[in-house]
C-alpha cells in the first residue's frame, strides 16, 4: 500500500490528522511545513497548496486535501472500522456537526487572535489588541456553546475517542480555551483531559507539545 504523506508541524492542527491516520493504521510519513518555519518544506508544501495551509494531506493515489475536519471525514468515510465516525446514523449526523462546528465557529476566531491586522484599518492605538480581545470572547463563547451541545461520556464520540475527540482535544489547546473552560464548563474541560490522557491520544500530543 502507497503512503500517505502529511505537511505539517509540531503544535499545529496537523495532531489531529495524524490522529486520525493512526486510528486507521494507514502507512504515512510527515514533511515538516510551515510558513513559520523558514527551514522547513514550506516550498513543497507550496506545490500541493498553493495557501501553504497545514495539515495538508496527499492521499496514495495524489489527491491532495486541506482542512482538518475534512481531512478526518474522509479518513472515516474510507475506513469505516477506524472509530473515527459513529456507525449509527443519528450519532453519525451529532459528530459531522461538531466537526464542522469547530472550524466554523472556533477555528475561525483564533485566526483572528493570531493575526488581527488583518481584520481592521484602523490605524488608532490598540485597535489590534481590541479586536484580539473581542475576538477571544467571541472563541471562548462558542466553546460554550458547544459545551453545551456535545456531551459525552466518556468521550465525545461515546466509549472511544474519534473524531470529534481528536479535533476539539487539538483546537482546544490555543487561545486559552483550556483555561476558560475549566471554570466555565469543567465537564468539557474533564473530558478534553480524559481524551489528551487516552494512550492513543497521548502519543502522539507527547511528539507535538512535548506533553
Amino acid at each position: 500500500m502507497k503512503e500517505h504523506v502529511l505537511y505539517g508541524s509540531r503544535g499545529s492542527g496537523s495532531a489531529a490528522a495524524e490522529l486520525g491516520l493512526r486510528a486507521c493504521k494507514v502507512p504515512y510519513r510527515v514533511v515538516r511545513a510551515s510558513n513559520w518555519e523558514t527551514d522547513s518544506a514550506v516550498e513543497e508544501l507550496a506545490k500541493v497548496n498553493p495557501l501553504r495551509q497545514i495539515p495538508t494531506l496527499v492521499l496514495p493515489d495524489g489527491t491532495v486535501m486541506s482542512e482538518s475536519a475534512a481531512i478526518l471525514l474522509h479518513l472515516g468515510l474510507a475506513h469505516p472500522g477506524s472509530g473515527l465516525l459513529p456507525e449509527g446514523e443519528s450519532e453519525r449526523a451529532r459528530v459531522l456537526r461538531g466537526l464542522v462546528y469547530i472550524p466554523a465557529n472556533c477555528y475561525v476566531a483564533i485566526t483572528v487572535i493570531d493575526y488581527p491586522e488583518r481584520f481592521t484599518v484602523s490605524q488608532e492605538k490598540g485597535a489590534q489588541e481590541d479586536v484580539r480581545q473581542a475576538a477571544r470572547q467571541y472563541l471562548h463563547r462558542n466553546w460554550d456553546v458547544f459545551a453545551d451541545m456535545f456531551e459525552g461520556t466518556p468521550y465525545l464520540t461515546g466509549g472511544q475517542p474519534g473524531a470529534l475527540d481528536f479535533l476539539a482535544a487539538v483546537v482546544s489547546r490555543w487561545s486559552g480555551t483550556r483555561a476558560h473552560l475549566e471554570k466555565s464548563r469543567p465537564a468539557l474541560f474533564a473530558t478534553l483531559q480524559r481524551i489528551e490522557a487516552h494512550p492513543q491520544v497521548a502519543a502522539v500530543f507527547r511528539e507535538h507539545w512535548d506533553a
